[in-house]
């Protein structure tokens, strides 16, 4: 895995106000070893972090293994749901129990916040006083039900000040087909905010393509967040480098982390 595999949220024109007390790394599908529907799609090893998507887990532990190398310490993996519940990363401990969540925090240096995703969004969290970090997994259902606003608010508990956010790669607004009811249920969650983020698709009456980063930017803006960076990068028109469950079904997963150093 080289650095050209990766995307550094860190880096000037990705998150310009990311302080210095964090670190942060996104991976795309390049520099592992998986294979078949789980490689890389130029005939090379797919470096898929997800240990129930029917690849060889040999092949994820491996892949995992060459991650962990880049970072301070384990990931927080933790069992995502579609949900909004925000996990202490602290407590994810080797040989513990798995925590369900779909977001952490960390207060501790060396504390990595980790979530997987191909396709859902994936959101990092950093506080402008170096204190706190966090990490979210928003599918359309999660971002409906909150859990932006949940890790924003478990990040303020735990000390966070004013809070920048980076949106990362997930499927973009020509490619996410929706019907109506997401349409219901995103109005529901953002009254008067959400309809122009949904455009009808031309020829399917019923259903429309969903911008979930404009849908994010918002949510984020009513909970005080208006530091947001990212959200140009598109899962599911760039084959070459991000897994994509709307795309191909079978799949791996890509992670985007976040630590206090």
């Amino acid at each position: 895995m080289s650095d050209a595999d990766l995307i550094d949220p860190a880096a000037p024109d990705q998150w310009p106000d990311l302080p210095d007390a964090f670190g942060a790394l996104a991976t795309t599908r390049r520099g592992g070893v998986s294979v078949g529907p789980y490689g890389d799609n130029r005939d090379g090893g797919g470096l898929n972090l997800g240990l129930q998507t029917g690849d060889d887990l040999e092949h994820v532990h491996a892949n995992r293994a060459r991650l962990a190398a880049r970072l301070p310490g384990r990931p927080a993996w933790i069992a995502q749901v579609h949900g909004a519940d925000v996990v202490d990363a602290a407590s994810v401990q080797p040989g513990g129990p798995v925590l369900t969540g779909d977001a952490s925090i960390a207060t501790v240096p060396g504390v990595v916040c980790a979530v997987m995703t191909a396709d859902c969004l994936p959101v990092l969290f950093a506080d402008l006083g170096g204190k706190v970090a966090g990490a979210a997994h928003a599918g359309w259902r999660g971002l409906a039900a909150g859990v932006l606003g949940q890790t924003v608010a478990a990040m303020r508990a735990a000390g966070a000040g004013e809070i920048t956010a980076w949106l990362g790669p997930a499927i973009g607004p020509q490619a996410f087909e929706v019907g109506g009811d997401v349409l219901a249920r995103f109005e529901a969650a953002l009254p008067g905010q959400a309809a122009d983020a949904f455009k009808p698709y031309p020829g399917r009456p019923g259903k429309y393509l969903a911008d979930m980063n404009a849908l994010a930017r918002r949510m984020l803006a009513r909970d005080g967040v208006t530091r947001v960076h990212g959200g140009g990068r598109c899962t599911a028109t760039e084959a070459d480098w991000f897994y994509s469950y709307r795309r191909d079904g079978v799949t791996g997963r890509q992670a985007s982390l976040i630590w206090l150093k």
